[in-house]
């Protein structure tokens, strides 16, 4: 666990949680706004281990780190690579095509929308964001893609 912020730039970052917490499922949050990955850090930090990443390139490194996310919170608008360019990427790749991930973005019309989940995002949410609104969707997708890990396993006999 590192003691930097999100201003320093940072590669990657984890919020200050008690140890007891790292069965937590972990949510990799990526923004380019230093206020954002505060607000979601904190909006998160009491039910979720949160790790952040403040670019495209970082986030791609960041899945690669234990613990793996459960979970992805994504920017679209960022500098050279964009929220598109990550989630093209982390489908491509094997080790990543199943992790959900969630777009949260300013871009908030329904061709927006609808291309990010195209792209395979199990959702889509605008900021700004509402906080109760945000954590009941990550609750359903982190609860769906546990069901879906067991479900993989087969059959416990």
């Amino acid at each position: 666990m590192t003691s930097t912020t999100p201003e320093n730039k940072s590669t990657v970052l984890e919020a200050s949680l008690p140890s007891e917490n790292t069965s937590r499922p972990t949510i990799l949050v990526v923004d380019d706004s230093p206020a954002n990955l505060t607000i979601l850090s904190d909006v998160l930090k009491d039910q979720y281990r949160v790790r952040v990443a403040n670019s495209g390139a970082r986030a791609l490194a960041a899945v690669k780190i234990a613990p793996r996310p459960d979970l992805i919170l994504l920017d679209i608008m960022m500098p050279e690579m964009d929220g598109y360019a990550v989630m093209r990427a982390l489908r491509a790749d094997a080790e990543t095509a199943d992790i959900p991930v969630i777009f949260v973005t300013a871009m908030d019309t329904d061709t927006d929308e609808e291309f990010g989940l195209l792209l395979g995002a199990v959702d889509y949410v605008t900021k700004p964001i509402r906080p109760a609104i945000l954590m009941a969707r990550i609750n359903t997708h982190i609860s769906l893609s546990h069901v879906r890990r067991m479900q993989a396993l087969g059959p416990l006999v």
